[in-house]
């Protein structure tokens, strides 16, 4: 049987661009992947061939998720806004595998409320997951993979961390911190071969996601959204899957925007 070599775009100035994507041979860390964009992020990345660490404050449903991809894929409880479980957490992955490649946080908290009603304790619960958690695995993974002089970090942040949204006082700044936070990793840490970016979804048609924007306020929201819709969980693994892979070593402190064109108008 003969094969068709994967596309490429190899010139006489510059490497071979692998069109297909493949992540074979990578490790990756998928933080938040026993549900929801996480567990997609971890599908699409297992499907493209990479082994994947899956990391979740559920233990067992990190662990069930990982045997569902596979008997090479591993599952880990970590709670991400803790600095100690983070740092067992990655060095369990790397005691298993030997590294990491990739790195997606996808852990995250959604607590909304008016801003004049909001908690103390929904407002620190909120930064410490989304925001500090996200700081805390990057360095903990970004240690290793500046040791080793190559890495690939995709943070999760959302339209909330570049527009205003009603009840979204805490969430909306701990996005916009993620989206700065990727900026600065990716301006410090680029040189030294471990590039850096997020993706901001509109709404994800996740469990939750459902659940949380059913009804009129769902199709309120939907109708001022270019493409008339929300998006589903494969759609952001995708863009996941091509950050990264080989393909994009060139995006770096980048925000890939998956809204169907909510944050244009």
């Amino acid at each position: 049987m003969t094969t068709t070599p994967a596309p490429s775009t190899a010139t006489d100035e510059g490497p071979e661009v692998d069109l297909d994507f493949s992540l074979a041979g990578k490790v990756a860390i998928v933080t938040g992947g026993a549900s929801g964009i996480g567990l997609a992020v971890a599908q699409a990345f297992a499907h493209k061939g990479a082994v994947v660490a899956v990391v979740d404050l559920d233990g067992p449903g990190a662990l069930e998720r990982a045997a569902a991809l596979g008997p090479e894929h591993t599952g880990h409880h970590c709670d991400v806004a803790d600095e100690d479980s983070v740092a067992a957490a990655v060095e369990e992955v790397v005691a298993h595998h030997g590294r990491v490649d990739v790195l997606v946080n996808s852990a995250g908290v959604a607590i909304l409320a008016p801003a004049e009603e909001l908690s103390v304790s929904a407002w620190d619960t909120t930064m410490a997951v989304n925001l500090k958690g996200t700081f805390l695995v990057s360095r903990a993974a970004g240690r290793h993979m500046l040791a080793r002089g190559r890495g690939k970090i995709v943070n999760l942040a959302s339209q909330a961390g570049s527009v205003a949204l009603t009840d979204h006082a805490a969430y909306c700044a701990s996005k916009f911190g993620v989206i700065g936070l990727t900026k600065v990793l990716a301006s410090e840490w680029a040189g030294r071969g471990v590039v850096v970016n997020s993706i901001s979804p509109t709404v994800v048609l996740t469990e939750l996601g459902k659940k949380a924007w059913a009804g009129e306020k769902g199709e309120a929201h939907k109708a001022l959204i270019p493409t008339g819709r929300f998006a589903h969980p494969g759609e952001v693994a995708a863009v996941a899957v091509f950050l990264a892979s080989d393909a994009a070593d060139m995006v770096n402190g980048a925000d890939l925007v998956v809204d169907g064109g909510y944050t244009i108008r």
